[in-house]
């Protein structure tokens, strides 16, 4: 089965009685109804509800993993450490290095089920393993950009992004039915009045696309930016009413000088509204 080995992710073990509580109530992910051995995507907000950190959290018999980027783990279990007061709760930096492995074949008990690449059609196992041989983070890449999945620092920036701009209200990251966390009054607004107007879009092109960070246009007007970029396909975070707009009126999308075309993903059940009008941000 193929793999790919991403040495810049890292672990952050939580363990200790209050640990379940303590995670429920401060990241948007569901910890009470996460199952045993099963990745599911999760973010800390700041209280006016923007991504401040971005991780996958699992639970084991031996408490709970958050798997983050290396050059955020220090940062994050700071923050924690802030929140968790005198609750019992142990906080420590776990392995460095994980290793993805996907396909039909793939044995979901030899690593962590990710839950979100399973929502996308894709079933994929994440394990700790430091040095490991397999495809590079390249591969990877292309198999997030065809499940539609962002992360932060490729995709978008950190305190840049609510949750639904990056599909976590949709891929298992983000809970409507447990209580309060930090900048859940946001999030609840924007899922109510259904205000999310930024999501994330595959985009294509005939030839190879332009840099990450190529900034999309439509009739003169900004639709997103590139993220990702494998070759000739690429994540965006776009504004869904433009494009919607741009579709209706028959203007195309260009990267730069490159015509591309915008899809949402396919699991995801959502479309760009064609013909709406546009409220501007």
């Amino acid at each position: 089965m193929p793999s790919a080995h991403l040495p810049d992710r890292s672990l952050i073990h939580i363990g200790g009685a209050d640990a379940g509580d303590f995670l429920h109530g401060i990241i948007t992910t569901d910890v009470e109804g996460l199952p045993e051995n099963e990745a599911r995507p999760g973010a800390l907000l700041t209280p006016q509800g923007k991504i401040l950190f971005d991780f996958l959290i699992w639970r084991t018999a031996e408490g709970f993993f958050l798997e983050c980027e290396t050059n955020q783990r220090e940062a994050l279990i700071r923050r924690l450490t802030l929140y968790k007061l005198r609750a019992a709760v142990s906080l420590a930096a776990g392995e460095t290095g994980m290793t993805v492995s996907w396909g039909d074949a793939t044995d979901s008990t030899s690593g962590i089920v990710d839950g979100a690449f399973r929502k996308a059609g894709i079933l994929l196992t994440r394990q700790p393993v430091n040095g490991a041989e397999g495809h590079g983070e390249d591969t990877y890449d292309a198999l997030r950009i065809e499940a539609g999945l962002a992360v932060s620092g490729r995709d978008y920036a950190l305190q840049d992004a609510f949750p639904h701009d990056v599909l976590l209200d949709l891929d298992g990251g983000l809970s409507f039915r447990k209580g309060c966390y930090i900048g859940q009054e946001v999030v609840s607004r924007m899922q109510h009045r259904g205000t999310a107007r930024r999501r994330v879009a595959q985009v294509t092109s005939d030839t190879a696309l332009p840099v990450s960070g190529t900034e999309l246009m439509a009739g003169g007007k900004p639709v997103g930016s590139l993220g990702t970029v494998c070759g000739d396909r690429a994540l965006a975070i776009v504004r869904i009413d433009r494009v919607g707009d741009a579709l209706a009126q028959g203007i195309p999308v260009l990267a730069g000088d490159v015509a591309v075309t915008l899809a949402l993903p396919a699991w995801t059940g959502l479309a760009f509204p064609i013909g709406a009008s546009e409220a501007d941000a």
